[in-house]
């Protein structure tokens, strides 16, 4: 036989009297249960004389400095009966009894999700994509930046990825196996929450570790609990709710190692209630160290250790993930959609970006549910991501942080990026130390009222506004030691745009924006233009002055001139339908792309200027475009299977496209195909093409240039080309801007249409 204490006790009367004398030591009751982090509601039911948990009922007594057996009200022992040991076979069936009697609670707090602006809630295993996680934390690395540039322009040196990583990922239900004590940090939207609720179903389906029960808890909610200090006692609440009675049961199951104890959202729970929270945590797991354990929190707000955890971080989806989830997403509704959207991803890089993300994925998702495509100005995708991640997703969640930079508003938060943004931008920074972020930070917020100056202060406050940005929003990320960047490229990019268009100073912003211009052949600026193009009230004043930078670039080279007097000319002599600016552009595209040796090229401007333009070619341009790809015929034969059919199926598309236009030429190509050795002995031909493709394919030039006046080998040398290629990259990004929906005055855009591509002696005339 034993004597056990009761789990809980209460004050006697004589006990009260004593403690409400020893409470006036205090200026009041809430300044004592802040002085012992416990709830106001315990300290409450404490003087009330109703019954507390013995550990909160001891700390009350030792505070006020009174022996607990002299305040509680104190009943005879029980004598208890004696402990009962229990069989496998027993637990087992009570675990059993305790999943099925559950069953249905699990599944009706995890098993559904709905987010952002769904209509309805989805099932979790209907959208679920399997997370990895990175064993080394992102942002605890030892590297410097001139190493993070390498690994981040490994893949795409144009478009450094700036979440680029080297290690290998570890499947997130993998790493539950490896490491029974978890907690997995991630950004805001990275996927935490829905894990660990991923977690509780595969457990409560028996998917995953069947000997144990799925026992989920926002933290949150157990911080805010009037009725539970402790969390055993929470989990006999839950198991209370499943109709099981015996308020032992949980503390047996739990202390036999049988619960898969899933704790969300630690960075929720209220600053004031965080420090209580975190010491319950660590008793609790320490007490049921036998149990698994999975704690989430964002990074950056982990400024404490639980010593027997293992830390983790959610990777960003890689292109499989993205591939995954929208296959889920779009799979009930219309499949085209699914390669539509996926192909739109793939060539718009900035917006793919964005997509690693799984929150920021499922906003796109939605966007692309309701109109079919992204929105043509991509700035207002970008501006509802941000507003998503800097004020909505929180107050979706009716999550109220304490900030630590509660004196920023979400224009000033705004501001400060779009400062640091464009500064380190124009540097061609993608990464800036944290010493560095500090003092531009500082910079900004001395300005603000009832804000201390004092350097110390300052640093201090600067220091806490990064880490606030990081945790709270994601928007900058820690990537090593010491060493921060935007989460997204993408997100650089606009915040630069936002801070140029926000100028109020007429004579700054002209300046900058001459400046930005300054910029139009840099590859580098591409989507910046673009976003501020989208972002301007009026964009004839940019777009005009982009015009008239991509004329001057080419405006005093006269063989480029001459090059661009060909060009208008070849235009105005074809008979066709289309607008002689797209006639321009077609061949500007066949004449670059030829010089790349790219077979007819993708006509990519012309393209931009109207997307259904080889649709509807008319015969003259059809022509052209046969004669093109014959004369490129050297760049592909080597590399075919069966040239000699190649060939001939070229060359059978040009004299049919010639019998249309220009019977003469037909003939003449006629007379030109009698040289080939059309037998079927594929290598006599191979060592005919070798011999003589070079004389052919000038004949064939000679032909083309007399009779439709194209196909000049242009005899411009590598800086010509250079030039030219920029000439035509720049056009590229005009027509991109002009195509961005953004306000601009009808004349104005109509002038640019109509001078795209021509000589500097036509747009001055």
């Amino acid at each position: 036989m034993v004597l056990r204490a009761k789990r809980s006790l209460k004050a006697s009367a004589q006990g009260l009297k004593l403690a409400s004398q020893a409470v006036l030591a205090f200026p009041t009751k809430v300044d004592l249960a802040a002085n012992l982090e416990i709830s106001r509601a315990t300290l409450q039911k404490f003087f009330a004389g109703k019954p507390v948990g013995k550990e909160n009922f001891h700390h009350i007594c030792q505070r006020l400095q009174l022996s607990w057996q002299e305040v509680a009200e104190v009943e005879d022992n029980v004598i208890a009966p004696p402990e009962k040991s229990i069989s496998d076979r027993d637990i087992d069936a009570l675990i059993q009894e305790i999943r099925v009697k559950g069953f249905s609670s699990i599944q009706q707090r995890c098993g559904m999700m709905r987010v952002l602006d769904m209509s309805q809630p989805i099932g979790l295993d209907d959208i679920y994509t399997n997370v990895n996680v990175l064993e080394k934390i992102i942002g605890r690395r030892r590297l410097g930046v001139a190493e993070l540039l390498k690994i981040c322009a490994a893949s795409n040196f144009e478009r450094p990825g700036l979440g680029q990583i080297l290690q290998n990922r570890l499947p997130g239900v993998e790493a539950l196996i490896k490491y029974p004590k978890l907690i997995v940090l991630g950004k805001p939207g990275s996927g935490k929450t829905t894990f660990l609720k991923h977690l509780a179903i595969q457990c409560n389906y028996g998917r995953i570790e069947v000997d144990k029960l799925p026992i989920f808890i926002t933290l949150k909610d157990f911080a805010e609990s009037e009725n539970c200090d402790r969390l055993l006692d929470y989990v006999t609440e839950q198991f209370n709710s499943y109709g099981i009675d015996d308020q032992e049961t949980a503390e047996l199951v739990l202390s036999q190692g049988r619960g898969l104890v899933l704790l969300d959202g630690l960075d929720e729970v209220k600053e004031v209630d965080c420090h209580r929270v975190l010491q319950e945590v660590h008793t609790f797991s320490e007490k049921f160290y036998k149990n698994y354990f999975v704690i989430t929190c964002r990074i950056a707000t982990h400024e404490y250790t639980l010593e027997q955890f293992t830390e983790v971080e959610i990777a960003d989806f890689d292109e499989q993930q993205i591939t995954n989830f929208t296959q889920k997403w779009f799979a009930k509704k219309d499949l085209a959609k699914i390669h539509k959207f996926l192909e739109k991803l793939r060539r718009n890089p900035p917006i793919q970006e964005l997509a690693t993300n799984p929150l920021l994925l499922t906003m796109l998702c939605l966007i692309f549910e309701e109109i079919g495509d992204f929105p043509t100005n991509i700035s207002e995708l970008y501006r509802e991501g941000l507003h998503l991640l800097l004020r909505k997703w929180d107050a979706k969640r009716n999550i109220e942080r304490e900030q630590i930079y509660k004196k920023l508003s979400l224009q000033h938060k705004e501001d400060l990026l779009s400062q640091i943004a464009l500064l380190t931008f124009k540097r061609g920074d993608y990464f800036f130390k944290q010493i560095e972020l500090e003092q531009h930070i500082a910079n900004y917020i001395c300005n603000l009222p009832n804000v201390s100056t004092e350097a110390e202060v300052l640093q201090l406050d600067s220091e806490a506004v990064i880490k606030s940005i990081e945790s709270q929003h994601g928007l900058l990320v820690e990537r090593a030691r010491g060493i921060y960047s935007f989460s997204h490229l993408s997100f650089q990019e606009y915040f630069t745009a936002n801070e140029i268009v926000s100028i109020s100073d007429p004579q700054v912003l002209e300046t900058t924006l001459r400046e930005l211009v300054n910029n139009i052949t840099d590859n580098r600026w591409r989507e910046v233009f673009l976003l501020t193009v989208g972002r301007l009230r009026n964009a004839d004043y940019l777009l005009s002055m982009m015009k008239e930078k991509i004329d001057r670039l080419i405006a005093e080279d006269k063989k480029l001139q001459d090059f661009l007097i060909w060009l208008n000319r070849k235009s105005i002599e074809v008979s066709s339908k289309h607008k002689l600016n797209n006639i321009r552009a077609f061949y500007l595209d066949l004449d670059i792309a030829r010089k790349q040796n790219s077979v007819g090229g993708a006509l990519d401007l012309a393209r931009m200027l109207d997307a259904g333009f080889t649709r509807e070619l008319c015969a003259d341009l059809a022509l052209d475009l046969a004669l093109d790809r014959t004369l490129t015929l050297n760049y592909i034969l080597d590399f075919a299977s069966q040239p000699m059919q190649v060939l001939k199926n070229v060359l059978g598309r040009t004299k049919e496209r010639s019998r249309q236009v220009d019977r003469q030429l037909e003939g003449a190509i006629l007379q030109l195909e009698k040289q080939i050795p059309w037998v079927d002995n594929g290598e006599k031909f191979k060592q005919w093409w070798e011999a003589n493709n070079y004389n052919w394919t000038e004949e064939l030039r000679a032909l083309t240039i007399s009779h439709r006046d194209f196909g000049y080998r242009w005899d411009f040398n590598y800086h010509e080309w250079d030039k030219l290629k920029k000439y035509y990259e720049a056009n590229q990004l005009l027509v991109s801007c002009l195509r961005t929906n953004s306000y601009m005055s009808r004349s104005v855009r109509q002038k640019i249409e109509n001078n795209l591509l021509l000589p500097m002696a036509e747009i001055e005339k």
